[in-house]
């Protein structure tokens, strides 16, 4: 019998996928007490970087916003991966979203919001979490959005 987690995925007709094994020497997740920490996810399909380059400059915003909810799901695969059962997961508490921007970008809140709305509606209320968006030079691969989160489990 699925569980919370898991039927609400199947309502809105999303599917976990397989974790994307690490880029280099880490762990894609690392339990702490009753902590999950996980490394930041790109926008990876299938093994595929999907959305690459500046946001603001030849990445839009919407488009951006989409690979964040890209790298939301692929945090849900570090965890479902990690913990065996999403539905170990207690409540989301803090999500990171780096951005990789023109010097002049402004609007990393609203590229976030992607993650953001995404993990609401799987996690619902315990899905609600503090938030930092960072503007950055750079990011692996080129990448436009990298996303990190930190859940209470059980």
């Amino acid at each position: 019998m699925a569980g919370k987690v898991e039927t609400r995925l199947q309502e809105l007709g999303v599917v976990v996928p397989a974790m994307v094994p690490p880029a280099a020497n880490y762990v894609p997740g690392v339990i702490s007490g009753n902590l999950l920490f996980t490394a930041g996810q790109l926008p990876m399909r299938d093994g595929k970087l999907v959305t690459a380059g500046k946001v603001g400059g030849d990445v839009s915003v919407e488009a951006a916003a989409e690979a964040a909810q890209l790298c939301a799901l692929n945090v849900l695969a570090v965890a479902k991966a990690t913990l065996g059962s999403l539905e170990r997961i207690k409540r989301l508490v803090k999500v990171v979203g780096f951005i990789n921007g023109v010097p002049e970008f402004a609007d990393h809140a609203k590229v976030m919001n992607g993650a953001s709305d995404f993990f609401v509606s799987v996690l619902g209320e315990e899905g609600k979490h503090a938030r930092s968006s960072v503007g950055m030079g750079s990011l692996p691969f080129n990448a436009a959005v990298e996303v990190e989160a930190i859940f209470e489990i059980e």
